[in-house]
């Protein structure tokens, strides 16, 4: 006998209060940290020859040295969450300017589409209040919070 338990909006599932994907990046971030310390790097066979830096450590650069690994997490997935958002925004828009067999079919696809989009809110305002408390965390050093994203 088997169980099987499904998720409306897998997205929202937290482990230990951080999200799945949080948890998964934090997770990778500490293998590949780990696997660098040994001195197994993932990139041996790549060569390369000056240039352009990689993509990675530019954006790791631009988006503040100083901040903690938690912090940078959380913006990324605020990031993703605004993205999906606009997918969504666009998404429900298109429904509305859809025709139907009948009303009640444009009703249907408009109101699961809002639902999608309320929980996208919400996952979103979860993160933002995540951050909030990630950055209070550093506050009482006296240190000065940077709040541009």
């Amino acid at each position: 006998m088997s169980l099987t338990v499904g998720f409306p909006n897998p997205g929202a599932v937290t482990i230990g209060g951080k999200s799945t994907a949080t948890v998964d990046a934090l997770s990778e971030a500490g293998a590949e940290a780990s696997s660098k310390a040994l001195g197994k790097d993932g990139d041996s066979n790549q060569v390369r020859t000056g240039g352009a830096a990689p993509e990675e450590s530019k954006t790791e650069s631009e988006s503040g040295g100083n901040q903690s690994l938690t912090v940078k997490l959380l913006l990324k997935r605020m990031q993703e969450l605004q993205k999906q958002l606009k997918e969504q925004q666009q998404q429900l828009a298109a429904a509305q300017a859809a025709s139907y067999s009948t009303p009640e079919a444009k009703a249907t696809a408009v109101m699961a589409i809002q639902g999608q989009i309320a929980d996208t809110n919400a996952a979103l305002a979860t993160v933002a209040g995540a951050l909030v408390k990630e950055l209070a965390k550093g506050t009482g050093s006296g240190g000065v919070i940077n709040t541009t994203a």
